[in-house]
């Protein structure tokens, strides 16, 4: 009894192990395919629920059905205008031909590895065919926030206006998706999407662009110095030209004041000094004794004929009188 027992037990065993390597189940993320001997047998599996297939003869293999990333390593390529860039790229991706998938990549691993390959190349050869502002631009009627507050000055310079592109970085992107679609579809897996996830200069040509940027700068610094100058100078000359106009209106005005004052002056004295000969004597003597004040200083030599209006008063003194 006891050894039919342990051959019960044995035998029950046995089916119970035989029925749980005949039995699997398939999840709702993935699909299976079902190899015998190392060669797939029967169509994929690809939908979810409890299946069943020859236990110990045939191997499961499962493969994924949501969708998958790739994100490639930044590589540094040249564009048509000869500028080196580094490219950082990304994509979606998913299998939809397990059986395709599984006999020529049979893993995730090799798949992200002939991605690289293929995106790689057509990314560098999208790259080579274009200049760098239509990899760097993504519209051809995009307008720059900062135009909105240039002065009329930088607009007459045109600066912050861009340049015009023939596709821009949408429609790159778009080429390499459509070469690279087409390529892995041989795989079967089917490309969803392609994205450009940074662009940047190559450390060895950063610097001069840095350079040419500022150059650039300085050339509009340069001219706008030079505008400046130059309306300073006519601001300066018309400035000169003003001041030298209200001189000399000022000093019109000043010697034709001088003159009616000159003229109202001599027409008091006249009055004043011409009311009877004792007055003008007086005139003529007050007169003279100022020119003496204006003429006579001290250690001055003059010379006088005897018969001019000047010495005729000096004549007339004696020695008594100068005491």
């Amino acid at each position: 009894m006891k050894i039919m027992q342990i051959v019960i037990f044995a035998l029950l065993g046995l089916v119970l192990y035989t029925a749980g390597s005949a039995i699997y189940t398939v999840s709702e993320v993935e699909q299976m395919i079902i190899t015998q001997f190392g060669k797939p047998v029967g169509e994929p599996v690809t939908t979810a629920g409890l299946k069943f297939k020859v236990p110990f003869i045939q191997e499961l293999n499962p493969i994924d059905k949501r969708v998958l990333e790739w994100d490639g390593s930044p590589s540094d390529m040249p564009t048509k205008d000869k500028l080196y860039i580094s490219v950082d790229l990304f994509a979606r991706w998913r299998i939809v031909d397990p059986l395709q998938y599984f006999l020529r990549l049979r893993d995730e691993r090799s798949a992200q590895s002939r991605l690289d390959d293929i995106l790689g190349s057509e990314t560098r050869n999208a790259i080579a065919k274009h200049e760098l502002i239509e990899i760097i631009r993504t519209t051809q009627d995009r307008v720059p926030l900062r135009d909105a507050f240039l002065t009329e000055a930088e607009r007459k310079l045109d600066m912050g206006s861009l340049l015009p592109i023939k596709k821009g970085r949408k429609q790159v992107e778009q080429d390499i998706f459509t070469a690279a679609a087409e390529k892995v579809q041989v795989f079967g897996i089917e490309l969803l999407d392609i994205r450009f996830k940074r662009i940047n200069y190559n450390d060895s040509v950063r610097p001069k662009i840095y350079d040419r940027m500022i150059s650039e700068r300085r050339q509009i610094a340069e001219r706008f110095l030079s505008e400046g100058n130059g309306e300073a100078a006519r601001i300066r000359g018309n400035r000169v030209r003003d001041l030298n106009k209200i001189q000399s209106e000022a000093y019109r005005a000043v010697e034709e004041i001088r003159g009616v004052a000159d003229a109202k002056a001599t027409e008091i004295y006249a009055r004043a000094y011409n009311q009877s000969p004792q007055s003008v004597e007086f005139y003529e003597f007050t007169r003279t004794m100022q020119a003496y004040k204006t003429i006579i200083a001290t250690g001055t030599t003059l010379v006088l004929s005897t018969d001019s209006d000047i010495f005729k008063f000096l004549k007339g003194m004696n020695a008594e009188d100068k005491n």
